[in-house]
């Protein structure tokens, strides 16, 4: 441990770790060509990973296609689920004339609620 005392070292400058004994993984690279900019990006992913033919662009976040030899790979969107907003979900659980009623309880509430005064205070 005395050869390796942290006297005199800034902390983050240096690791005290060595790459001895460490095995490092195959990795194999591949680019992907972005359909939107046009801009190519090589990743690097393990070698017996399972690599996806579409990617993410990193500059404006577009599909980008990977690349095999002089060709681009295809992509079969058909199972992709089409996004569903809070109105859809809304209206998969209410009727529009149960939320037309529901929308004139909540007003009468907070007119009730409300009260006379309060009208004046908001406008003043």
């Amino acid at each position: 441990m005395a050869d390796r005392s942290l006297r005199g070292i800034r902390l983050g400058a240096q690791s005290l770790q060595s790459e001895e004994g460490v095995v490092f993984h195959d990795r194999t690279k591949h680019t992907y060509n972005c359909t939107s900019c046009g801009r190519d990006s090589t990743l690097t992913f393990a070698a017996d990973a399972e690599v996806p033919d579409s990617w993410e662009c990193r500059t404006c976040g577009g599909e980008a296609l990977r690349r095999v030899g002089d060709t681009t790979a295809t992509v079969d969107h058909s199972d992709d689920k089409a996004a569903r907003s809070h109105w859809d979900m809304l209206l998969e659980r209410r009727s529009l004339p149960e939320l037309e009623e529901l929308l004139e309880e909540r007003l009468a509430f907070v007119r009730a609620r409300r009260g006379g005064g309060d009208v004046e205070r908001i406008s003043a």
